[in-house]
């Protein structure tokens, strides 16, 4: 049976859980659960942090990130390159913590997918969303947990941005976003850079170009942030969405502002850092 689209899905979440518990919203008030305080689902949980100067009303940005192993949800929300991001840019940052630390990406049927979708379901209950612009990223393990999510419950999702991590390329997708970024580093050794045969640089983003039906790529040439990280772009335009890879020859980490920047992108805003 086809999966039910990933909104509908939250919709239908979010009112089995009002059915269940009139007083969900009063007691969602009352916790105000966000920064440090973590939102709880049994015996799971989940961080909020929510942009400077909202006012309360206006539906917001969504980006879920799936933090790196060995961290928690906290770690993002205190990143300035992750969390600083999304305050300046109207983004609500929603991140999931992993059980113990750490995620269930390697193969399809994870609970974490499942996990994720009611951590949306929730948020969905307890703030305004725009249900056009919900972002999924994450760094290392974390980014792909990402992938995972995106190919299991992604059909909705305006876009995957991931760090540094990903699932293995010859997998086929059940679901996936119509946008995907992707960010790595040619001399990562931890989550290593993913290299095609005949050294094909291209290749961390293999599953996404046949899963959404991409023609050849197309380079972009170079862009800087910071005067010491240089990145070399490419871009496909797809039948059914777009991908761009990003390239770097450096290691393991988050590049500043390249979160930021993909944001500024896809939320149509010019580009500006940090």
């Amino acid at each position: 049976m086809a999966r039910l689209p990933i909104m509908l899905r939250l919709v239908l979440c979010a009112l089995a859980l009002l059915f269940l518990a009139p007083t969900l919203h009063a007691e969602m008030a009352a916790e105000r659960c966000r920064l440090d305080v973590p939102c709880t689902l049994g015996e799971r949980s989940y961080h909020v942090m929510e942009p400077d100067g909202w006012d309360g009303e206006t539906p917001l940005v969504v980006l879920m990130h799936f933090h790196g192993w060995a961290r928690t949800g906290v770690h993002a929300q205190n990143s300035d390159r992750i969390g600083a991001s999304t305050r300046r840019r109207g983004v609500l940052l929603v991140t999931p913590n992993g059980r113990r630390k750490t995620w269930d990406f390697w193969r399809a049927g994870s609970e974490d997918v499942g996990f994720a979708d009611r951590v949306l379901a929730d948020v969905l209950a307890r703030y305004p969303v725009d249900a056009q612009q919900i972002y999924v990223s994450g760094y290392s393990y974390g980014a792909a947990m990402a992938w995972r999510y995106a190919c299991e419950s992604g059909d909705d999702l305006a876009a995957l941005l991931a760090v540094a991590g990903s699932i293995d390329q010859r997998e086929t997708c059940a679901e996936a976003p119509p946008v995907v970024r992707h960010v790595h580093g040619l001399s990562d050794t931890v989550m290593e850079f993913p290299m095609g045969p005949s050294g094909d640089t291209t290749y961390p983003v293999a599953l996404w170009r046949a899963r959404l039906g991409c023609a050849a790529g197309l380079g972009q040439g170079h862009w800087q942030l910071r005067s010491f990280l240089t990145f070399t772009r490419t871009s496909w335009d797809c039948a059914k969405g777009a991908v761009t890879l990003d390239l770097h020859p450096g290691g393991h980490f988050v590049p500043h502002g390249w979160i930021g920047r993909q944001l500024d992108e896809l939320m149509g805003r010019a580009p500006s850092y940090p």
